[in-house]
């Protein structure tokens, strides 16, 4: 892996936090995911289940953890199962975890190779009266691929029918929700090289660079800085490609006059950041661009101050629209009449501002949270307002990523990340 060592009493407390939620006599399992094909023998980075790494931290393909805080034997309450190396594996993709290794990594004492598993399994869930099923719950999910945990969950209700069947998931999502300071830290690492990414393109952008160019000053300087890859696909979009949401081919050249709206963020140990930042070809912002932008920006600004414990989703969406709405008439894009003749469902800002303003963040851009329940302290949401003009040629949308906190305004791990308009000038122009 290329990021430093994560402490092991993440995991740990993790793991103990989840059990602490099962039913009685019960048993749960988590897969790694697969390594997917494209076609030959040709295949797609392994990227883990994160769930099974916010449970063990192991980042390893064909990985079990099983949890049966009731059973029999002491050593039976943590298992992993992890794939065997030889010398075979050795040679060509280096050696596996072996049991101390994956011991240090999980803080699981028990390690079982793979093979080993259909037995102790059956061994375990004879006795328990409850099995765990994880599946991805997640609200944004799509799901047309079977994975390695559902076919193991196939294999499960098949095997053993008469056993009660519970959900992991909404456990995962309330655990996952709240983040422990070892996750802040990690996420902020992922800000920081964000951070780094952004300042080195700002010396970069000029007239006639294309959006891909753009795009590849980010990724050499995250992996110059220990991220494997970007978060999720990043948006480079010159002009009016910054009015699809999201546009992702990134094969433009940009030129002089336009804005670049750039949504990229990176990764470290498989936690995210997520940043959107909208800076000018030229170097300068024209006045009505300056407009829109200050705009936005008040939006964000005043938006993050919503986010405290106690919040509700749903309310806080709604307040957040009404500031744009209040924005979008000064700017004189929308009028009164448009405000009174708007319905909830349909509210008038919409027509310029169509997205949501936050999503949970960490393990997964869009990451775990019950949406039907009241925001947290240490729970981390984006903050990502925008105003999107087509019949202009552009659309300006920010965002940061910041940490509910006890009292106050959240932390903003993205605080060093230039936004203000005349730091992105003086920064393009020097």
């Amino acid at each position: 892996m290329k990021y430093n060592k994560i402490n092991s009493s993440l995991f740990i407390k993790n793991r103990n936090n989840f059990m602490k939620s099962m039913n009685g006599n019960s048993i749960a399992f988590f897969n790694s995911n697969d390594i997917y094909p494209i076609s030959a023998d040709s295949t797609l980075a392994f990227e883990q289940h994160r769930d099974i790494f916010y449970l063990s931290g192991v980042d390893q393909e064909e990985s079990i953890l099983a949890l049966c805080p009731n059973a029999k034997d002491d050593k039976h309450k943590e298992i992993l199962f992890l794939k065997e190396t030889n010398d075979h594996i050795a040679v060509w993709e280096g050696p596996k975890l072996n049991k101390d290794q994956a011991f240090e990594t999980s803080g699981v004492k028990t390690v079982y190779w793979l093979k080993d598993s259909e037995k102790i399994i059956a061994e375990l869930v004879d006795q328990c009266d409850t099995i765990y099923y994880n599946h991805n719950e997640h609200y944004r999910a799509k799901i047309e691929t079977e994975t390695r945990e559902e076919r193991f969950n196939k294999w499960l209700k098949k095997k053993y029918p008469h056993k009660t069947a519970e959900r992991s998931n909404p456990i995962l999502q309330r655990l996952r929700s709240v983040k422990d300071p070892i996750e802040i830290a990690l996420i902020q690492k992922a800000c920081n090289i964000t951070n780094k990414g952004f300042r080195r393109i700002l010396n970069f952008v000029k007239p006639g660079v294309w959006e891909y160019e753009i795009e590849a000053e980010f990724i050499h300087e995250f992996l110059n800085n220990r991220s494997k890859r970007f978060a999720y696909t990043p948006i480079i979009a010159t002009g009016n490609n910054a009015n699809i949401l999201h546009y992702i081919e990134n094969n433009k050249q940009c030129k002089d006059g336009e804005l670049i709206l750039l949504d990229v963020g990176a990764e470290y140990a498989n936690y995210s950041s997520d940043m959107t930042r909208t800076i000018p070809v030229s170097g300068r912002f024209t006045k009505r661009q300056r407009d829109i932008y200050n705009a936005v920006l008040n939006v964000k600004n005043q938006a993050t101050k919503m986010l405290v414990p106690g919040a509700d989703w749903k309310q806080y969406h709604i307040e957040v629209g009404k500031l744009m709405t209040s924005e979008l008439l000064s700017l004189g894009l929308l009028d009164k009449s448009d405000v009174e003749n708007a319905s909830d469902e349909n509210p008038a800002y919409k027509k310029y501002f169509m997205h949501g303003t936050s999503h949970h963040m960490g393990l997964d851009t869009h990451d775990y949270g019950l949406l039907d329940e009241p925001m947290q302290a240490n729970m981390v949401f984006t903050v990502e307002p925008g105003i999107y003009l087509p019949n202009e040629g552009f659309g300006i949308r920010l965002e940061d990523d910041v940490v509910i906190q006890d009292s106050g305004d959240p932390i903003n791990l993205m605080q060093n990340i230039p936004i203000e308009i005349e730091e992105i000038e003086e920064l393009m122009n020097n």
